[in-house]
């Protein structure tokens, strides 16, 4: 397996395809979310990259948000494999390494919780809803 980190403009057009086509799969077609996927936050975020021979299996983008760090648009391709956990601790590293902020959150949907209290994400505040679908806010401090 591979890691990759890349800014937007180093991700090849095949790259983008395969990100954008995962992610309308899973958020669209699979979790029947009505939203717009394409917000115009690509372009500033972080992109991590798992792929296995050459092919993407999970993914997850990284974005500055004031003090924090923001993870989102988290998909595995192949389910219950383990590659999400794999990419997160990967990305944890990273982000712990070579990013400023000490304090990651994310916007879990609400059924993935216990994958991000496996990944050491603590639930904080109250459930709500985002995009017609139950998140509810995680935390992790280094």
């Amino acid at each position: 397996m591979e890691f990759i980190v890349k800014d937007f403009a180093q991700i090849s057009k095949f790259e983008l395809y395969e990100v954008l086509k995962a992610r309308s799969q899973i958020f669209i077609v699979e979790k029947k979310m009505n939203c717009l996927d394409l917000d115009g936050m690509d372009f500033q975020a972080k992109h991590f990259l798992l792929k296995d021979n050459g092919k993407l299996i999970a993914y997850l983008r990284g974005l500055e948000d004031g003090e924090w760090y923001k993870l989102g648009r988290i998909i595995s391709v192949t389910h219950g494999l383990g590659h999400g956990k794999i990419l997160m601790e990967k990305a944890l590293r990273y982000i712990k390494d070579n990013i400023s902020q000490n304090k990651v959150y994310i916007n879990a949907q609400y059924d993935a919780v216990a994958f991000y209290e496996k990944c050491g994400f603590v639930p904080v505040g109250d459930e709500f809803i985002e995009e017609n679908v139950r998140h509810r806010r995680m935390e992790q401090r280094y």
